[in-house]
């Protein structure tokens, strides 16, 4: 199998997932979340986001043939893929919660992560979001940095969150400054122990 370098930006297509391409799509995402993220994901909670809320998955194709549409098959990969939900938080406030983001490692450093976090964000934002949360391990510090420039602020430690042990912080972006008011931070003792500032 040939090897490709790293995307020309006229190769790379950002597309909105599709529900009637989830044979074509979900195989994809399922096998791109796997080899990348910590916790193992039945097809049913890819699901459960992609059924819902399709119009907040985000994905970043890398063109390998000229076609007049981005497709994946054979000749074109999934390079990165955002999935996220919006709903009700608390009875009143708009949640978004950015669910799974992954990137190809022989992809990483491009701005493809942030561009797919952007667009989701944005997403959220036109369906009138008060906040938008996720979850990353602790040991992702470029997770948090990405998160971090995005405007996230870390608003809790989460202990033993994922099946391998490891604490995620919770990180919050808040968009409504009533949303900002309803959840300021009750941290504790049990909250910051680990926490680096600077």
């Amino acid at each position: 199998m040939a090897k490709f370098s790293a995307p020309d930006e006229e190769d790379l297509h950002y597309v909105q997932y599709e529900a009637s391409k989830e044979p074509t799509y979900l195989p994809s995402i399922r096998q791109l979340i796997s080899k990348d993220l910590s916790e193992p994901y039945s097809i049913y909670v890819y699901r459960y986001f992609l059924h819902q809320w399709g119009e907040l998955c985000f994905m970043a194709i890398y063109l390998f043939s000229w076609i007049n549409r981005p497709a994946l098959d054979a000749e074109n990969k999934l390079v990165g893929v955002v999935v996220s939900k919006l709903e009700p938080h608390r009875g009143a406030q708009l949640r978004g919660y950015i669910a799974m983001l992954a990137v190809r490692e022989e992809y990483r450093s491009k701005g493809i992560a942030t561009k797919l976090a952007r667009m989701t964000i944005d997403a959220m934002i036109e369906q009138d979001a008060d906040e938008i949360a996720l979850e990353t391990e602790v040991t992702n510090t470029p997770a948090m940095k990405l998160y971090e420039r995005l405007g996230f602020l870390r608003s809790k430690r989460l202990h033993r969150y994922y099946l391998n042990g490891n604490a995620a912080f919770r990180f919050l972006l808040y968009i409504k400054e009533n949303a900002a008011l309803a959840n300021q931070p009750m941290w504790d003792d049990e909250d910051i122990s680990g926490v680096e500032y600077g």
